[in-house]
């Protein structure tokens, strides 16, 4: 039965992850796809560039909900009986659903706010000082995409530590941290080739 409500949990995450409030609002708003204007990347600062800060904001809060979501769902599985390892689970398969949505074609944004929600989820002291670190990076060099990548490092360095540290090596949650992280880092390979 754990195993039936893990893989429910990742599906119903995955889905979360694949409405994307980019998309959404700036067909709602314009009748253009995002993905059509600016960069070309259906996610929050895509938003900012093309249709200012106030729908970049509501894309951000809504991205990171659907981490927030996601992992509170997983929270609440765990509790009927899914593996103690729904949580990154969870967090790996709506950042998935974010990236590539099943329903906008598998084309979607890189999965930072999504991934934001999710870290700060899994655990808030980590979440908090990767944020801290990203924002400090993004505010010294002017480049969003250099505090992702550097906060996708962080993360998946705190987390093997906190691992070793607290003696609570998980395979699982060591492949789902590495996919995060790793993830996020793929993402930003057009950021980091220019």
């Amino acid at each position: 039965m754990a195993l039936v409500y893990t893989i429910a949990v990742a599906v119903i995450a995955y889905l979360i992850g694949s409405i994307n409030s980019s998309i959404l609002i700036s067909k709602a708003v314009t009748g253009k796809d995002i993905r059509t204007s600016g960069s070309g990347n259906a996610g929050a600062t895509n938003m900012l560039r093309t249709m200012g800060k106030k729908y970049a904001v509501i894309t951000l809060v809504i991205d990171i909900l659907k981490g927030v979501v996601a992992l509170l769902l997983a929270k609440l599985a765990i509790n009927l009986g899914a593996f103690t390892s729904a949580t990154y689970i969870a967090g790996v398969a709506v950042v998935l659903g974010h990236n590539f949505p099943v329903f906008f074609g598998f084309k979607g944004g890189k999965g930072v706010a999504t991934s934001l929600g999710v870290v700060l989820l899994l655990d808030w002291k980590i979440g908090l000082i990767t944020l801290v670190v990203a924002l400090a990076v993004m505010a010294i060099s002017k480049y969003v995409s250099l505090g992702s990548i550097t906060a996708a490092v962080i993360f998946m360095v705190l987390q093997i530590v906190a691992m070793a540290v607290t003696d609570s090596f998980d395979i699982a949650r060591l492949i789902c941290v590495l996919i995060l992280g790793g993830l996020l880092i793929i993402r930003h390979r057009a950021n980091i080739a220019r």
